[in-house]
């Protein structure tokens, strides 16, 4: 199981890597990571889908969760439950072309039981009021929001209540999903409930951010079209934004060597930087810290980064491309309902 836990644990947060050591030897569990069907796709997400994909083939039984009530409370799709779930359909043929072997939940399955809100119940009774402001981060909303919409105070208590009542063993989510996965297992402390491990990905930052911005605020958003890169978008769409993408001569918060680190790496397992021959011609990277080293050096320009990885990453999305060709209608619907 050391392979396993060592892929599970590159490129990610594990809470607790003896924890989850102890799952693989006994065979996994159940896994669950929850998306709130509120948008597009961006090629942030392929850092959680890779992930998926490594703690499904560890043996874990994976769960897709489509938090459309959760949606609904964040007011998402302009709060029309009908276009959430059909931003649920997609995000499933989302995950389909991706070829991650997993189920689907809907949040209003699971919430169909007087089980659910005991658990709700209790979950909040083991909570303060100010560690549940705390984890309103999680929606990509500020501590002070919920002064104006109490069931924004639900939010975290239901993501919480998530994890008990599908009885999981491990939560995978991105960083910014950290603070409901610590509220779990403190939660879990009091209660005397089992604990989830929490494995959590790095954000990819939204292509005109960078620099020492925080990373919640900074990463890539589906309500900033131009800084962000959809999985089906067409080729020439990413060489352009990634053309005119923030990219300063370091690896330190800079966007598109981050797409280069945690997607193209990972997914294709080295980089090439194209040059022209007069610049020393092709050069090829195995890791993240050489290639770092590299452009930190000057020896890789940042134009060429922004060409290689436009490059790269079009032969990663050419699948997703493919698929959502003849389905623009619904993605026509979802980005409408995304900028109202």
């Amino acid at each position: 199981m050391t392979d396993h836990l060592q892929a599970i644990s590159r490129d990610a947060e594990v809470v607790t890597p003896g924890e989850l050591s102890a799952l693989l030897d006994a065979g996994g569990g159940k896994a669950y990571i929850g998306f709130e069907p509120s948008g597009i796709v961006h090629v942030g997400w392929l850092v959680c889908m890779r992930k998926m994909r490594e703690v499904a083939d560890a043996g874990f039984d994976l769960t897709v969760y489509m938090a459309d009530w959760h949606a609904f409370v964040n007011d998402k799709l302009g709060g029309d439950i009908g276009t959430i779930r059909l931003c649920g359909e997609y995000l499933e043929e989302v995950f389909r072309v991706a070829d991650i072997p997993c189920r689907f939940l809907y949040a209003s399955d699971l919430m169909d039981s007087m089980g659910y809100w005991e658990t709700v119940m209790r979950v909040m009774k083991a909570s303060t009021l100010a560690r549940t402001r705390r984890a309103m981060t999680i929606m990509g909303r500020s501590e002070e929001e919920g002064d104006s919409d109490m069931s924004k105070f639900l939010y975290p208590a239901l993501q919480v209540s998530d994890i008990f009542r599908m009885d999981l063993d491990l939560a995978l989510g991105g960083m910014d999903q950290r603070h409901a996965h610590m509220l779990q297992r403190d939660v879990a402390d009091k209660l005397g409930w089992k604990k989830a491990v929490a494995v959590h990905t790095p954000l990819i930052s939204g292509l005109k951010s960078g620099g020492r911005m925080d990373p919640l605020e900074a990463k890539m958003s589906k309500s900033d079209p131009e800084g962000t890169i959809a999985v089906h978008d067409g080729s020439d769409v990413v060489k352009r934004r990634l053309k005119k993408a923030f990219c300063p001569a370091t690896a330190e918060g800079n966007p598109v060597f981050e797409i280069a680190e945690h997607v193209v790496l990972p997914y294709i397992g080295r980089f090439t930087v194209l040059r022209d021959e007069k610049w020393g011609g092709d050069v090829e990277f195995e890791t993240a810290a050489d290639l770092g080293r590299a452009f930190a050096a000057g020896e890789v320009h940042p134009a060429d980064l922004k060409a290689s990885t436009a490059e790269a990453l079009n032969g990663i999305l050419d699948p997703f491309r493919a698929h959502f060709a003849t389905r623009q209608e619904m993605i026509r619907r979802i980005s409408t309902a995304v900028s109202r």
